[in-house]
């Protein structure tokens, strides 16, 4: 008979509860999200985000409006009331608060980093400094409510994603998530403020992210659609710009639009180059930011002395242009007038724009468009060709070619217009004039409005898929980890050894007070000096150190790095902002690439067996 001891109870309840333990954790392993259903809530997180967003630049921005024009409605229609001396004085005046919030507000806030949303993907960590995220929404606020000339999306989507970086950052998740919330709050945005789902996920995945890959592409239309439904929640459905059907049937309408698609390719690449001169001319002046914004606001106010149209993004005036009640054929007098205007409004874009005004260039860009379009269909009117066609369908395929030609990506160019303007029955024109367009425009300007601003930092982004291998369409910024904590060029011997002892790697990168690479530390290189005595206590990091290591940057693609890669000693090879300022931003696990490589050759032995 066996003896009950008094643990025997004890050893069962253990039992018991180690036994229903394990069986949870089975569970909760099981009904735990895996990363792309997490990236899914998140991004649905995001799109609410972005709706809220939108909804609260709409009513601050007309709250300010009523401020500086004393009137409600459109910024055009306001500036149409007024006496002349008020047309230049307000978006003067609103020039210079606008500039002073900039100056002061940025001063406040400390130095951070980019705001640049390319940028903190192609060459950072994702990481959106918030303060000059909110310095920047507000200044941006004042310009617009104020008269410039200038979109309010580019504000909407800026905060947007600034904010959804935030919560990634509260939430200490790695470079890859913090980058891929980052294009979720712009594709939100852009859906937001043009009630476009479509166009919100095209323009991230291809503008921002540059990846079409479906575990970053889910996350972007998740949160796009999200975002737009949350904006209608509000705004209602209908579209941004109401569009005339018309049925295409004959292959002899569209060489009209091939010609079109011409024209605005000359115009994108033109708008490009001197935006970049406005750019220059203004930073030239060395003039206050204050002061260069109040400028750009001057010439926006002189302006509309004679064309009132030019205040605000253009959306109101757009809109007439697609009513088509003021484009009757054969009067000289409108085609004059839709010269200067264009004229006109190009002026005063580059004027804003170039002062170093905040805010967005897509709703600008459409109603350049549409001037032109307009004014291509009417001088075909005038010598008595292409009759049958609508100056209106023109005008709508100005506004997509345009778009095109500024952006590079006649794909969210077609996607953008349709859905704006419910305008399916123009697709066929449409997609002629935006591959020309874009091809036009990037034989006489080789960048977009969106990459300039990169390339004179020694950037450069591809938006072009150049291979159908899923290993070669994959880049650095897709596997980069957080860095190898660096060690200070004058860091001592003992606290180099401290590093090695307590860390696994073999190697530490050294950097200088700017935070660039200058070096690298190896652990074999510290044997040495362990016989050296007290003659060691002098030495530091710099005197020892080997020279940087061959680095990548966020933007190579794995198959352009795989050299780097093969030749290198190291676990984590060091990826870099730049290969100009080389600042470290993280790291490439050497395995990790190897692995995929492997892969990919596995299976293409596979597949010819």
């Amino acid at each position: 008979m066996a003896i009950r001891t008094e643990t025997e109870p004890f050893r069962k309840l253990h039992e018991f509860f180690r036994r229903h333990w394990q069986r949870l954790l089975r569970v909760r392993e099981k009904i735990r999200f895996n990363e792309e259903a997490l990236h899914l809530v998140l991004a649905g997180g995001v799109g609410i985000i972005g709706g809220l967003v939108n909804l609260g630049f709409y009513y601050v921005t007309r709250l300010i409006g009523s401020i500086f024009m004393r009137a409600p409605g459109e910024p055009e229609e306001v500036a149409a009331q007024m006496v002349y001396w008020q047309r230049v004085v307000t978006p003067t005046v609103g020039g210079l608060i606008a500039g002073l919030v900039l100056y002061w507000g940025l001063r406040l806030a400390g130095p951070q980093r980019s705001t640049n949303l390319l940028e903190v993907v192609v060459a950072g960590d994702g990481r959106l400094p918030l303060r000059n995220g909110l310095v920047k929404f507000l200044s941006s606020l004042v310009t617009i409510g104020s008269g410039g000339s200038i979109g309010r999306e580019g504000g909407i989507t800026q905060l947007s994603a600034t904010f959804a970086s935030k919560w990634g950052q509260l939430a200490h998740w790695h470079p890859y998530r913090l980058r891929l919330l980052v294009g979720c709050g712009a594709a939100s945005g852009i859906a937001a403020a043009y009630n476009a789902p479509i166009s919100g996920a095209v323009f991230a995945a291809l503008i921002v992210l540059g990846n079409f890959s479906m575990n970053m592409f889910a996350p972007l239309v998740f949160a796009s659609v999200v975002a737009a439904m949350v904006s209608r929640s509000f705004f209602g459905l209908e579209p941004l710009y109401d569009v005339p059907r018309f049925e295409f049937k004959s292959i002899g309408q569209l060489p009209w639009f091939l010609v079109l698609g011409i024209a605005a390719g000359i115009m994108g690449a033109m708008f490009l180059k001197l935006l970049n001169k406005a750019e220059e001319a203004f930073k030239a002046s060395r003039a206050p930011i204050y002061l260069r914004l109040a400028l750009g606001g001057l010439v926006v106010g002189v302006l509309s002395i004679n064309f009132p149209q030019v205040w605000g993004n253009g959306h109101q005036s757009t809109s007439e242009i697609l009513k088509g009640d003021n484009l009757q054929p054969g009067s000289v007098n409108t085609l004059l007038f839709l010269c200067g205007l264009l004229l006109a409004k190009l002026i005063s874009i580059l004027a804003t724009v170039g002062s170093g005004a905040v805010g967005g260039v897509f709703t600008p860009t459409l109603f350049l468009g549409a001037s032109l379009g307009a004014l291509f269909g009417l001088s075909l009117r005038e010598i008595h060709v292409a009759e049958e066609l609508p100056i209106v369908v023109f005008a709508v395929v100005g506004m997509g070619s345009m778009l095109s030609a500024t952006t590079r990506s006649p794909l969210l160019a077609m996607f953008m217009i349709v859905e704006i303007s419910r305008g399916y029955s123009v697709l066929p024109p449409l997609m002629l004039a935006c591959v020309v367009s874009v091809l036009v425009a990037r034989a006489l300007h080789p960048e977009s409005i969106y990459t300039e601003p990169l390339r004179r930092k020694g950037l450069t982004v591809s938006q072009e898929a150049t291979t159908s291998e899923a290993a070669t369409e994959r880049t650095v910024s897709d596997l980069l980890r957080d860095p190898v904590v660096p060690v200070r060029e004058t860091a001592t011997l003992g606290e180099i050894a401290q590093r090695f002892m307590t860390s696994t790697n073999n190697f530490l990168p050294v950097v200088d007070g700017k935070g660039s690479m200058v070096g690298l530390v190896a652990l074999q290189d510290l044997k040495e000096f362990l016989s050296s005595g007290e003659a060691v206590l002098g030495v530091i990091a710099y005197d020892f150190m080997r020279p940087p290591p061959p680095c990548v940057t966020p933007n190579q693609r794995l198959l352009d790095v795989l050299p780097v890669v093969l030749a290198s000693e190291q676990r984590n090879i060091p990826v870099v902002n730049s290969l100009k300022e080389n600042k470290l931003v993280g790291a490439l696990a050497r395995a990790e690439v190897l692995g995929i490589f492997s892969e990919v050759i596995a299976a293409s032995r596979k597949a010819e067996a």
